[in-house]
């Protein structure tokens, strides 16, 4: 997905934008460091969590208790994972570069340490001008 189609996605997103932030790779395309990404995972307040399990919404128990649904498709919605804090980028919540970063540095996959070399090109690049 490019960025245009994850805006178009998150704008119809059913849920108030409060209790959800963009997290990995959806983030890393909505900051420009990325062209596009597979899917759209999410962190969400437990508000949030305990509606989409009313909702009936399947989930898993994370190592660290919280939940881990399933939206179909490809959407990810991860309960209380943010590390840092939420920016806005162009009116949809995004966990901040700090953040992201952490994040990425603690999934530790190469993946992940490939998009942290990746941030901190765009954060040289972007502090130099």
């Amino acid at each position: 997905m490019k960025k245009a189609e994850i805006l178009a996605k998150l704008n119809a997103f059913p849920y108030p934008p409060e209790d959800y932030w963009v997290i990995t790779g959806a983030a890393m395309v909505l900051y420009g460091i990325r062209e596009e990404t597979a899917d759209i995972d999410l962190g969400c307040t437990p508000k949030l969590a305990d509606r989409l399990e009313a909702e009936g919404y399947l989930y898993q128990i994370t190592p660290g208790g919280n939940r881990w649904f399933k939206l179909g498709g490809r959407w990810e919605v991860f309960e209380n994972w943010l590390y840092d804090s939420v920016v806005t980028l162009e009116g949809i919540p995004v966990i901040s570069l700090k953040g992201l970063r952490e994040m990425k540095l603690r999934l530790g996959r190469e993946k992940d340490l490939k998009d942290v070399r990746l941030i901190d090109d765009y954060l040289k690049k972007n502090t130099l001008s």
